[in-house]
This record gives C-alpha cells, structure tokens and sequence, in this order.
C-alpha cells in the first residue's frame, strides 16, 4: 500500500486536511487508532467556531482562527453540514472586566474579526433576556457560530473518499520507519507507505513525533480535560448566542451555547490530567459546569441534563512552559525530510480547521508534494435527507420514493429507519451503534436510546448481514446481545 501522503488522525486537523488534498490527483491514506473518525477531542467539544478575537495577535492561532471562521459557512453549505451564525457575547460582570472586553477588542480588530462592538446592559438584555442581571456589558462578535464537529468531521472524510481517499480505522501506528525514501507505517499487522507524513495526532502528536525519530521535540503537550452537561432540547431557547464569561489562563472557561440540534451545552472546565484518554466525567467538575453556567444564566435548569461528557484537549507548551503564550504548532520537521506537525491545535482549532487544511496542503507544496488537480473531483458528499427537518409535503415525498423512510425508529430524534440504512452504506458507513448515533442522531435524545436501539440492532444486523449477537455500541467487545440470531 504506497501512498503519496499519509495522515496520521481523523479527527477536525486530519480530516479537513485530506478534504483539502482531495482536489488533487494524489493516493492519500488517513490512519485512525479508534474505530471510527472524529474520536477524539473532535467528539467532545463546545462545538463554538470562535470569531477570533482572543488570541494573540500575530500568532499563526490568530490567523487561522480568523480565515477559517470566514471559511466556515461555504464549507457547511458544501458538505451539507448544519450551521448557524449566531454570534457570541463575552460578558463582563465590572468595570475591570469591561477593561478586559477593551483589550479583547482591540485584539480583535487586530486579527481582522469583522463587526466586533461592546454592546451595554439595556441592548444585551433585548439580545439575551434570561442573561445574569449582574451582566453589564459585553463583546458582540456576530461572525461567531455553531456546528456539530463530528458532523464536519464526518462530511470532510466523506467527501475526501468519494475522491479516492483511503481511510484505516483501528489503525493505532506502533512504529514508523524510513525505507528507500518512504515512511513505513504500520500497526504491528498492516503497514501503509507514503512519501508524505502528516502528523495530526491531537493529544499524542508529541508520541507520534518521537515514534517517528524526531528527536527534542520542541513541545510539550498538555492534556487539558473539558467537562461538560447537554440538556435537552426543550431547554433550548434558554441562550439565542454563545455566552462566555471573560477568559482566564485556563481558558475560555465555563459557556452556555445552543446547539444547533436545539440542545443547549454547558461547560467545559479545564483541568490538566496525566492520561491523555481520560474522559472521566467528576462529581467536582460537573459541579463547576453548574456554577459556571449559572453565573452566566441564573435560570439555567440542569435538572434538564440528558447526558454528560467529557474531552481532552492538546495544549501545547513550549520550552518556557507559559501555556498563555502558546500557539498552533504546525511546522515542517527540521530532521526528518517529508514530515508535516500539525500538532497543539486545541481551541480554536474547530473553527481554524479548514484554513489549517488549507495551510497543511500548501506547506506540503513547499515541501515537493506535486499538486495537479483531480479531473474527476467531487463536490460535496452524497445527499442526505434529515426526515425531522422536512415539511409534511417534502416527507411524503421522500416516503413515496423510499417508504423505509415513513418508519420512524427513534421517537425522540424523529430519525427514520431510511436515515439509518443510508448512514450504514454511506462512504465511511456505520458498523455499531454509535457510529449511528453520530450521524442520524439515533439514540441521543431523552431516553438515551432505550427504546431505538433494539431496532437499531436489528437494522444493523440485516443490512451488514450478521448475526445480531455481532452488533456491538462502539466496536470490541460492547456487544449488545448474547445468542442472538441473524
């Protein structure tokens, strides 16, 4: 299996990159430790496509940030991936803090974010009326938005196979080596070789460089984990923007956005921890959540949560060991000829995620990596039909076509037992009951699939032709059922 690149991690950074190396006539493989793409901190973000105002200015973070959320609705529209800009308030609670919305202003209009202002206290609370009374102003950043980063995720690899790109699941890579000028891969059973390296690893970007023989790697990368609560859908007009609290060096601390599945989110908290796969969710850190979020929305109702969660994010600190002062680091190897570092690429790293693509694509240019453009590239990805969101008229229409699509499986989503069977052939299909979840939402509402996944199973089960007790929730041994017959 020779390749010209080979990307190492599906998460955002990894999979935008390949949708960006899509366009040209290139073999492309994409390498994942876990058993499907967007895994990782991918899964479990804020799922905020930040404005870009708060990083510092001149930082390749800064520039990314900025370029990516002006990139973010096109690339939506494209990949048929839902998308709102509703904007983002940061909220100051004193004068000090207003002093702090000047700064973050000033650095704003510094990166170039359009149309920022500080809105006062009658007009923030015509804009958001369940805001804290405590609030007295606050930084409007309407250019801010929500997405589903698995989604986008999802889409990019999607539309990246349609166009030849390879992808390995449960690739998890214990060793890489130079042959003839190549990169030898491998996983201890199969091997991928490619003349291209990228590294966009997230939490174990530091690992991989050392497996890859760079030696005095000049980053640390610190697993920062994120807590968050999910409340369900009738709470989700509680918040119309994003809602911060000013930021600190640990962060953009504690949020309350909507969804734009009409959930609202809380969190996240950010503690470093030692196990880069801990995502533990803690009694102490939920409890911050609440706090946080109750300082922003005093009438926020946790007693609404349908699910919680956690996710590690990869801070990146350099030799002086000043996490405020960290930036993106996404550099050419200096040792190793042919290897790409997309690595500490936390928040906003959603947000920056197609300019970072975009910028991977022409380092790797740089690089000698020759870009001819693909005569048979494909837009987009292939069409997909959200049942909950159609009109009576556009449902029997669909029904009519497809009647799998009249035979709604999960009450809680409205996602029907077409919607299913399409995820299960798409490119990238799902094979567990998580990976259905992800992409028709099956399973995430109030109930917490109790009453779906049994058919679920069952569809599962007929469409992949396997014996139900095959079947598992996410891959190994989480098998759903024991004796049960094909």
């Amino acid at each position: 299996m020779n390749y010209d690149v080979c990307i190492i991690g599906a998460g955002i950074t990894g999979a935008m990159t390949a949708r960006k190396l899509a366009k040209y006539d290139l073999a492309v493989a994409v390498l994942e430790g876990a058993g499907d793409v967007a895994m990782g901190a991918t899964k479990a973000n804020s799922a905020i496509v930040h404005a870009g105002f708060d990083a510092e200015e001149g930082t390749l973070k800064a520039r990314l940030n900025v370029a990516g959320c002006a990139m973010m609705p096109g690339e939506t529209e494209e990949l048929d991936v839902p998308f709102s800009m509703c904007g983002s308030l940061v909220c100051a609670y004193s004068d000090e803090e207003i002093l702090h919305l000047e700064k973050l202003l000033a650095r704003g209009i510094a990166n170039g974010v359009p149309d920022l202002r500080i809105v006062g206290g009658e007009e923030l609370r015509q804009m958001e009326p369940n805001i804290s009374p405590d609030a007295v102003a606050a930084l409007w950043a309407p250019t801010a938005g929500i997405v589903c980063p698995y989604e986008l995720c999802i889409a990019a690899c999607e539309h990246a196979a349609i166009n030849g790109t390879e992808f390995f699941t449960n690739f998890r890579v214990t060793s890489i080596a130079r042959e003839d000028d190549l990169f030898v891969v491998s996983d201890g059973e199969r091997t991928v070789r490619a003349r291209y390296l990228v590294n966009a690893c997230g939490v174990h970007s530091a690992e991989m460089a050392q497996l890859a023989g760079e030696e005095n790697f000049p980053i640390r990368i610190i697993p920062r984990r994120g807590e968050y609560m999910l409340l369900d859908r009738a709470e989700g007009d509680t918040a119309e923007h994003v809602l911060f609290s000013c930021p600190s060096a640990n962060g953009k601390g504690i949020l309350v956005s909507p969804t734009v599945d009409g959930n609202l989110i809380l969190g996240p908290t950010a503690a470093a921890i030692d196990d880069p796969d801990d995502t533990a969710t803690t009694e102490a850190g939920l409890a911050l959540v609440q706090t946080g979020a109750r300082h922003l929305v005093p009438g926020v109702n946790t007693r609404a949560v349908i699910t919680q969660f956690s996710g590690v994010r990869p801070t990146p600190v350099g030799s002086d060991g000043d996490i405020t002062k960290s930036d993106f680091y996404i550099h050419v190897s200096e040792q190793i000829p042919g290897l790409l570092h997309l690595a500490g690429i936390e928040s906003p790293g959603l947000a920056s995620s197609p300019a970072v693509g975009e910028y991977a694509v022409a380092l790797l240019a740089g690089m000698g990596l020759e870009l001819k453009e693909r005569d048979n590239y494909k837009l987009g990805r292939p069409e997909k039909i959200r049942f909950r969101e159609l009109t009576d008229a556009q449902r029997a229409e669909v029904i009519a076509k497809n009647p799998l699509y009249g035979k709604i499986i999960c009450r809680c989503e409205t996602v029907t037992e077409g919607e299913i069977v399409d995820a299960i052939h798409r490119p990238l299909g799902a094979r567990d009951l998580d990976m259905v979840k992800r992409r028709t939402r099956a399973g995430m509402g109030r109930c917490g699939s109790g009453f779906c996944s049994p058919r679920t199973v069952e569809i599962l089960a007929r469409e992949l032709d396997v014996p139900m007790s095959e079947i598992t929730k996410c891959g190994g041994d989480s098998v759903i059922l024991i004796g049960g017959e094909k």
